[in-house]
């Protein structure tokens, strides 16, 4: 392992997870507010479904791993509602199974460590149009309506196990012309959809009443004290970071 050791911050899920570093992805974004502060490590698996996590859940997160994440933020959910069609054999999880793969998710996460915090995203909205523009028939079966059943179960779970979620299929919607800018292919996000997503963690980050706090603000600078002094009180470590965060 590369030293001086960090925090370890997870992002966990299927391909909004693992397409997170791309087309200015919020995985970037935390990456870079994070940098010299905390480790962000990807375990993305596009075409996943809660199912398939939940049966390769103990070989990523092992309980006697050396060192154990502090934060997970996990998505899964989009594939899990999708109707079931010839294109998408396999791909769908009934409600019930979504809860339950999801809830054993949430509660293995929590086990790891005193200190290990977990956030679910919930799956966003999509642009059922756009979709259909872009793939055709082989993501036929995807329904904004689906993905607003499965977002609601997420969220109500969340309050039973004690997890902090991210509602995303009303964050990105709060936006006028979301149907337009928020997506690439209708599912995946576009810069102006993962900007929405980034915010959202952040906002739980930052509200959040854990110890030690993990909002990038709070956590300390590595190697800050042979830092060259910068104008105006700036810190060198974060010159390349907007005003926006």
């Amino acid at each position: 392992m590369v030293g001086p050791e960090r925090p370890q911050i997870v992002l966990f899920g299927s391909s909004i997870v693992q397409f997170c570093f791309s087309e200015q992805g919020w995985g970037s974004i935390l990456a870079n507010l994070y940098s010299r502060r905390a480790d962000i490590v990807l375990r993305g698996y596009a075409g996943w479904t809660s199912r398939l996590a939940l049966q390769a859940l103990t070989h990523i997160f092992p309980k006697d791993a050396a060192v154990q994440p502090s934060l997970v933020v996990v998505y899964f959910g989009g594939n899990d509602s999708v109707q079931e069609n010839p294109s998408d054999v396999g791909a769908r999880v009934p409600l019930p199974e979504f809860i339950d793969n999801m809830k054993k998710i949430g509660l293995h996460l929590k086990s790891l460590s005193e200190r290990t915090r977990v956030i679910f995203l919930s799956p966003p909205s999509i642009n059922e149009v756009q979709i259909n523009e872009h793939f055709g028939i082989v993501f036929s079966g995807r329904t904004n309506e689906n993905c607003r059943i499965y977002s609601e179960a997420c969220l109500n779970l969340c309050k039973e196990i004690d997890v902090k979620c991210v509602d995303l299929w009303t964050a990105l919607q709060r936006k006028d012309d979301w149907l337009t800018t928020c997506f690439i292919d209708g599912v995946h996000l576009s810069a102006v959809g993962s900007k929405i997503v980034a915010q959202e963690i952040l906002k739980v980050l930052k509200e959040a009443d854990w110890e030690p706090c993990l909002y990038w603000k709070s956590l300390p600078i590595e190697y800050v004290e042979y830092d060259l002094p910068a104008s105006g009180g700036a810190k060198a470590a974060d010159w390349n970071i907007s005003e926006d965060w």
